[in-house]
This record gives C-alpha cells, sequence and structure tokens, in this order.
C-alpha cells in the first residue's frame, strides 16, 4: 500500500541531522537517511507547531471552527456566515458570562446578525422574599426585537429565534420582528 501526500514536501523545521554527533553532518548516507524521517515528521510537527491557530477561531479551518464550538457548548447555525460563527466561538466566554441578561441578548444579537438590532423592554425586576419562586403573575415582562438585516432574505429568522430563547432571562416573553 503506498500513500502519497499531494504537493511538495514539507520542510522539517527541526532536521534530524543537525542532532545527530557532528561526524554524521557530513555522511551522504546518513543525510538521506534522516531525511526520509524528516519528511515523514514534518507532517507530524507542523500541526503541533501551529497548534495555537488551530485554537483560534478567528484562524482555525472551518471545520475546526465547529470542532471548537462543541468544545464551548455553543450550537452554531449553519445559515449564519463564517464570520458570525467564527465571532460567535471567538466571544463564547464573554456571551456565556453575560447570558441571562438584557446587556447578554444585546451582545449576542450584535455578533449574529448583520444588520441593525432594535430592543426594547418592559424593564423592572421583580424581587422576592422566597428562594427560587415562581415568577410574579401580576408583573408582565416582555422583550421585542427588531432586525433590520444589511442584506434582505440573508438572515435566519429561525436561527435569530434561537439566539434570543438563549441569551434572554428564561422567564421573560419575547418577540422578534425582521424589517426588509
Amino acid at each position: 500500500m503506498t500513500v502519497s501526500v499531494p504537493g511538495p514536501p514539507l520542510p522539517s523545521p527541526y532536521p534530524l541531522i543537525d542532532h545527530l554527533p557532528a561526524v554524521f553532518a557530513e555522511d551522504r548516507f546518513a543525510q538521506r537517511f534522516t531525511a526520509a524521517f524528516d519528511d515523514v515528521l514534518a507532517t507530524l510537527i507542523s500541526p503541533i507547531d501551529c497548534v495555537g491557530a488551530y485554537l483560534d477561531p478567528l484562524l482555525a479551518p472551518p471545520d475546526f471552527v465547529r470542532w471548537l464550538a462543541d468544545w464551548f457548548g455553543v450550537l452554531l447555525d449553519e445559515s449564519w456566515p463564517e464570520s458570525a460563527q467564527r465571532a460567535v466561538v471567538a466571544e463564547a466566554v464573554d456571551l456565556f458570562r453575560m447570558r441571562g441578561t438584557m446587556a447578554g441578548l444585546r451582545r449576542h444579537l450584535a455578533v449574529v446578525v448583520d444588520g441593525e438590532v432594535t430592543i426594547s423592554e418592559s424593564g423592572g425586576t421583580s424581587v422576592s422574599t422566597r428562594p427560587r419562586p415562581d415568577p410574579p403573575a401580576d408583573v408582565e415582562h416582555w422583550v421585542r426585537v427588531t432586525v433590520r438585516p444589511r442584506v434582505p432574505g440573508a438572515l435566519s429568522e429561525a436561527a435569530v429565534e434561537a439566539v434570543i430563547r438563549a441569551a434572554k432571562p428564561v422567564h421573560i416573553t419575547h418577540s422578534l420582528e425582521v424589517v426588509p
């Protein structure tokens, strides 16, 4: 079985001949022998040297960005542009830190939506002396989100709904309006 690698061989950043005693440095057989190992090891060493780029969502290959999203527990919508997917993964920690707040909702929508986002809310807070009470029934909390995408029809309304549901406080009702 023969394995062929497309393209020219990847140069080794750490040639093995440099790590052998000096007596072998001039030996042509030793140079050719270690060069064969260098060709194989270069394909292993290069990704290890570049691991920082693989872990940076702004530099990583697209399929690796989806893998990083799984690390952070981020659900990416395939309809989002690649730049939005990368931005959500890059800011995952901050977005999770602000989750359940209006500031978090604003930030999450700003990262995902390419366009103008307007949020209006009922405001106010509810207080209880009991731990884990049910939300008060006499106060209505709501959020209205209006989105004006830069490119009409390029926005998945279902994806924006999913972002709103994930980022808003749990007990608050919401509505979404997409204005062309």
